[in-house]
């Protein structure tokens, strides 16, 4: 599995970053679920240069123009419920793929014990096509093997791209053990270590309640 940790290179990628960080700026849902859109697409267009590409000849009001466009067939997956402004900041420039949606939740045995579990999927077939699969948050990295193992009942992609906006360090490690050769990982900020309830430090709280509200 290719990494590719895009905060390491001072972009305005960073600023976004930080502003959903910030607790101050967190207190505005609109401007966070902007946010987390406005990486989506920039992501969007850093995983694009890895797609295939063929020349087309394109006809322009004075004459024709070749143009390398892709012929990749793409399904963006998302993981509910944080995931998907995320999705949407994908979709505004991969506006042709397909689109799957996975429900993944924790399921708490006491107060630091947890199981995922998946309740929800719903995707087009995924044979032959380039899966991206798009959570903002990647914590321990079981819920995105468990999105993943889900989706594969929908047949086997060509080609996996897994894009989060902050993972912490153990979940890269696990995702790395457990995605296959041909899959990428994407990531804004990779995060050293986890707190006892699995959230990542430093992080930035819990990513569907700051969008979304507070669940029960």
């Amino acid at each position: 599995m290719q990494i590719y940790h895009l905060g390491e290179v001072n972009s305005i990628l960073n600023h976004f970053v930080a502003e959903l960080r910030d607790v101050e700026r967190q207190k505005d849902r609109l401007r966070f679920r902007r946010n987390i859109e406005r990486i989506g697409e920039i992501m969007a267009y850093e995983i694009s240069k890895q797609f295939g590409y063929s020349t087309k000849q394109v006809e322009t009001p004075l004459g024709i123009a070749p143009m390398p466009t892709p012929d990749d067939q793409i399904v963006i997956s998302t993981i509910l419920r944080a995931g998907l402004p995320f999705h949407q900041g994908f979709l505004s420039y991969l506006d042709y793929a397909e689109n799957a949606f996975v429900s993944a939740y924790r399921k708490y045995k006491d107060r630091l014990n947890f199981d995922i579990h998946i309740e929800y999927i719903a995707s087009p077939s995924i044979e032959g096509k380039t899966l991206i699969i798009t959570d903002p948050m990647l914590a321990t990295g079981s819920s995105m093997e468990l999105a993943y193992k889900a989706l594969l009942t929908k047949g086997t992609p060509a080609q996996v791209h897994v894009a989060t906006i902050i993972a912490s360090q153990q979940a890269v490690d696990y995702i790395k053990q457990k995605m296959p050769e041909i899959s990428t990982l994407s990531a804004a900020a990779i995060d050293p270590e986890l707190d006892d309830h699995s959230y990542i430090l430093p992080g930035l709280g819990d990513a569907g309640d700051l969008a979304y509200g507070q669940k029960e």
